[in-house]
């Protein structure tokens, strides 16, 4: 079992993600016009902080970024795809905002992501989010003991492939819960059989990200990341344990 956690680490890693669970909630029930990033941001910091917990992407240097991170928070709009800053933005209807959230407890990392729509959005932007968290439960539905990483990516593409959308390029998710970013990698799309072999106690960080206009993305001067053509994108994610009766979504 080269990637399988100990029970003592399944148990910090479950309470990091009941705790992430929780606050990415209060997070979705605030987004709304007229709230600026900011306040999302103090309320993450301060909710992990309160349940004991602390935040794992502050001053966390992801693999490509030119410096560390330096918020609790990744919120991203429309357009971003990950790793969008915090910053002094006022949300307004009609956009989509991705929340993504790590949370370290005792040493026990989860992470996890949702898009939200801001207000009253198009039908077209609906149905992206629809479509995200649909490719996540497909490829989720696949995380169990004896099928592999290309199991989950097979299907998390065939999802969004059969919609007409895109899977967003040279993003992937990964192994989660002693460090943010572990092995094995999991792409969001694949051959069935293909890839790491998944072992009862993996846990794995899922998480497809979507756009229907382009794959093609673009690194931005605060690492974020951008569509290349303007296209909104989403974004979801859960942190989930491979046990021995099928996959357990610790994140939900």
């Amino acid at each position: 079992m080269k990637y399988a956690k100990t029970p003592e680490q399944i148990k910090k890693i479950r309470q990091s993600a009941k705790i992430l669970a929780d606050v990415l909630r209060k997070l979705e029930k605030k987004a709304r016009p007229g709230v600026n990033l900011l306040e999302l941001e103090d309320l993450a910091h301060d909710s992990i902080k309160q349940h004991g917990g602390k935040p794992a992407f502050l001053g966390y240097k992801p693999g490509g970024a030119r410096r560390p991170y330096g918020y609790a928070l990744c919120a991203s709009i429309n357009d971003v795809v990950v790793h969008g800053t915090p910053r002094s933005y006022t949300l307004k209807e009609g956009d989509i905002l991705s929340l993504d959230l790590g949370v370290n407890w005792q040493g026990g990392i989860s992470d996890a992501a949702l898009t939200v729509g801001i207000g009253n959005i198009s039908q077209k932007d609906q149905e992206l989010i629809n479509v995200t968290k649909k490719a996540l439960e497909n490829g989720i539905a696949q995380a169990k003991v004896g099928n592999t990483t290309g199991d989950i990516g097979h299907a998390i593409e065939e999802t969004v492939k059969r919609a007409g959308a895109k899977v967003i390029d040279g993003l992937t998710g990964h192994g989660v819960g002693n460090q943010l970013h572990e092995e094995p990698t999991v792409y969001n799309f694949g051959e069935p059989g293909e890839g790491e072999p998944l072992e009862e106690g993996m846990v794995l960080a899922i998480e497809p990200m979507v756009c229907f206009t382009t794959g093609a993305i673009e690194q931005l001067s605060d690492d974020s990341y951008t569509t290349m053509d303007g296209g909104n994108s989403a974004h979801f994610e859960q942190t989930i344990l491979i046990g021995k009766r099928g996959p357990e979504i610790l994140s939900q």
